[in-house]
């Protein structure tokens, strides 16, 4: 499985670039960037999109990428601009996490000073994913839509990776993982079960998100399926021998890719940077 880390735009550069350095010398294939105004109400917190051409500029080999953006406070147009521009700046190294967002006001639910109802929110995302796609991949787009406008739009031109830059699609329920099949290059599962071990939680997710490949006529094997990790009481980053058996069992389970967090004290996510460290060099060992 390819191991990425969860990158806290909160420190100030350079401080934030030598992170990033380091990360990539640890191996790990990808670092992502939560892509919110004020992540749980944290401040300062860095714009993504800047902070990721940032990160493009100070490393060379490991993917980057969001996680995940999302019709919250992005239009689709300055997203397509922004997501091109990042794509040459990395030489062809990002990788767009995209999901429906969270409905809270610390998630960014309402900033635009709309609250939309789960179905709306969902044909919301799905117009918005979709003219993205067309953004990315075609020129002169025009786009009506019932949440969405676009007048002879050409952004394309430039882009390293072709036909476009891949998307991992968040979504949990039936929709978001019928997109996922249907536009995505990935599905990014995060089970949310704060009080049990995730595994059975996301071996149902895997098993209905294969279902609908099928339905789809998609094939999950092409399709990358992303953990995101840390949302539940399972210790991968506690010890070596625990991160080894947690990865073990998802790799059994069908999972492709898995995200760590970097380390950050007085944080759920704190943990000890000589293990953290350790775990990154085991990750180059593991099939």
């Amino acid at each position: 499985m390819n191991v990425g880390v969860v990158m806290w735009p909160i420190l100030p550069w350079p401080e934030m670039g030598e992170q990033w350095k380091r990360a990539e010398e640890l191996g790990f294939h990808t670092g992502w960037l939560y892509d919110h105004l004020a992540w749980r109400g944290h401040t300062p917190w860095d714009d993504a999109y800047t902070s990721l051409a940032a990160a493009a500029a100070v490393t060379s080999t490991m993917r980057l990428g969001t996680m995940v953006t999302s019709p919250n406070f992005r239009h689709p147009v300055p997203t397509a601009q922004a997501v091109k521009t990042i794509d040459r700046i990395s030489g062809g190294r990002l990788t767009l996490g995209i999901g429906a967002g969270g409905t809270a006001h610390t998630s960014d639910g309402d900033v635009l000073g709309e609250e939309w109802p789960p179905r709306r929110r969902a044909d919301r995302f799905a117009e918005w994913t979709g003219l993205l796609d067309a953004l990315l991949t075609g020129t002169d787009v025009s786009h009506e839509g019932e949440y969405w406008t676009a007048r002879g739009v050409t952004v394309s031109p430039g882009l390293v990776q072709r036909p476009r830059p891949p998307f991992l699609i968040a979504g949990e329920g039936p929709r978001g993982m019928r997109l996922a099949a249907r536009l995505g290059q990935g599905w990014i599962a995060n089970p949310r079960s704060p009080d049990a071990p995730m595994l059975p939680l996301l071996r149902s997710q895997l098993a209905r998100f294969t279902e609908i490949c099928g339905e789809e006529g998609r094939d999950p094997a092409s399709v990358t399926r992303l953990l995101l990790t840390g949302f539940t009481p399972d210790p991968w980053p506690a010890s070596v021998a625990a991160f080894e058996d947690l990865y073990g069992a998802c790799a059994e389970a069908g999972i492709t890719d898995i995200a760590l967090h970097w380390p950050r004290p007085d944080s759920a996510w704190d943990a000890d940077t000589a293990v953290f460290e350790a775990i990154a060099a085991r990750c180059r060992e593991l099939p």
